[in-house]
C-alpha cells in the first residue's frame, strides 16, 4: 500500500506547528496554508496587503515545486482574509500569478 510523504522546502517557511508544508500520496500534493512570511526570516514581508499576497502565493509554488507539481496545476484554493476590501488587491495578484488556462476552483468570503 502507498503511503503519503512529506513535502519539505527550505524556500517557503518552515510549518509553525506539528505539520507538513504539503504531502505527496501518489500523484496529488496535499499543501498546508501559507501567509505572507519571509522563507529566511519566518517574519511576515513588510509592506502592502499586495506584497504579503504575493509572497504567500510565491511559498506555495516553492512547495508544490518541490513536490514536483505547480501553481498551474492547482485544483482548488482557499483565501482567508481578515479585510474584505482588501479582496480586489489579493484579486489582483492572485490573478495576475495565477496565469493558466482554467482557474482552479476557490473558496473566498
Amino acid at each position: 500500500m502507498e503511503r503519503p510523504a512529506p513535502v519539505y522546502t527550505a524556500n517557503a517557511p518552515a510549518p509553525g506547528g506539528p505539520y507538513s508544508q504539503a504531502m505527496l500520496f501518489g500523484n496529488l500534493v496535499f499543501a498546508a496554508g501559507q501567509l505572507g512570511l519571509d522563507p529566511a526570516t519566518g517574519e511576515m514581508v513588510a509592506g502592502s496587503t499586495a506584497a504579503q499576497a504575493e509572497r504567500a502565493l510565491l511559498n506555495l509554488s516553492a512547495v508544490l515545486t518541490t513536490a514536483g507539481s505547480s501553481l498551474g496545476e492547482l485544483i482548488k484554493t482557499t483565501i482567508f482574509l481578515t479585510d474584505m476590501d482588501d479582496f480586489p488587491i489579493v484579486n489582483e495578484v492572485y490573478e495576475r500569478l495565477l496565469v493558466t488556462i482554467a482557474r482552479p476552483g476557490r473558496r473566498s468570503p
